[in-house]
């Protein structure tokens, strides 16, 4: 094949949770680029529609589905309108998460099951669900969102959110698993770690308050810079297009470098 057919996802249907916002709006982008159409799966349906209706100006069909990772019936309802809607499931990218933030000697007990719910359990839902459409249908492609400190630990200040970084570890072992075991159904299992992005969560480094804060964070990456939307939907169209066709139960960190230190 030629190189732009490998990264061409023309037809294909995508389903991105979180995807109104963020990493999840970024990825969202890039497969519609590519020419994916494009589920667009979060708890605020408004801002849903927002970016459905920005995706749809690139020619691709796009749908807005209100979903609270913490509700089943939620979840199901994305996969059935999808499908409903399209008429199958090539990709998915679970990218939706939370994260709770208190002292790890002091971390209330329902914080840590709300953020094991929805960036665990709920991702897990959602991926066996959409992995039995992907065996029927001869394959697919699903992208975890991990975290560049998935897989090591944080400072007391500067992250005080003990259940967030368990939570990406288990995504990350879970990735690994699924890429064993549903190799055989021609699904690629595949995480990106990203480290530092420019959203909406971090638009505050770009504050000149806060430019001893912006220091210290660039100071951690050895590129010397945050990501771009472009770092960001660049390894997501690749790992949903046949370019990554040999790959399964990868965990590749998008983080300047962070994770290499």
């Amino acid at each position: 094949m030629k190189l732009n057919e490998l990264f061409d996802l023309t037809g294909k249907v995508a389903i991105v949770t979180g995807g109104a916002r963020g990493i999840g709006k970024f990825l969202a982008t890039g497969l519609a680029e590519a020419g994916a159409n494009v589920a667009i799966a979060s708890r605020k349906i408004e801002k849903c529609q927002e970016t459905a209706t920005m995706l749809q100006s690139l020619g691709v069909k796009t749908l807005a589905l209100k979903c609270d990772m913490l509700k089943q019936e939620d979840i199901e309802n994305v996969v059935n309108e999808t499908i409903n809607t399209f008429g199958r499931i090539d990709i998915l990218v679970n990218n939706a998460g939370i994260t709770w933030g208190a002292p790890t000697l002091e971390y209330p007990l329902d914080k840590w099951e709300k953020v094991f719910d929805v960036n665990v359990k709920g991702l897990w839902i959602m991926t066996q669900k959409v992995a039995n459409i992907m065996k029927d249908q001869g394959g697919g492609k699903i992208i975890n969102i991990s975290s560049v400190i998935g897989s090591r630990g944080s400072d007391e200040m500067g992250h005080p959110a003990v259940a967030y970084n368990s939570t990406k570890a288990a995504v990350e072992i879970l990735t690994k698993n699924l890429g064993v075991k549903l190799a055989n159904y021609n699904i690629n299992v595949n995480c990106i770690a990203p480290g530092f992005f420019r959203t909406d969560m971090m638009e505050y480094l770009f504050d000149p308050k806060f430019e001893k804060v912006k220091e210290l964070t660039l100071q951690q990456i050895p590129c010397g810079r945050i990501g771009s939307e472009d770092d960001m939907k660049a390894m997501g169209v690749f790992l949903a297009s046949k370019a990554s066709d040999y790959m399964t139960g990868a965990i590749i960190g998008v983080d300047g470098g962070m994770g290499a230190k």
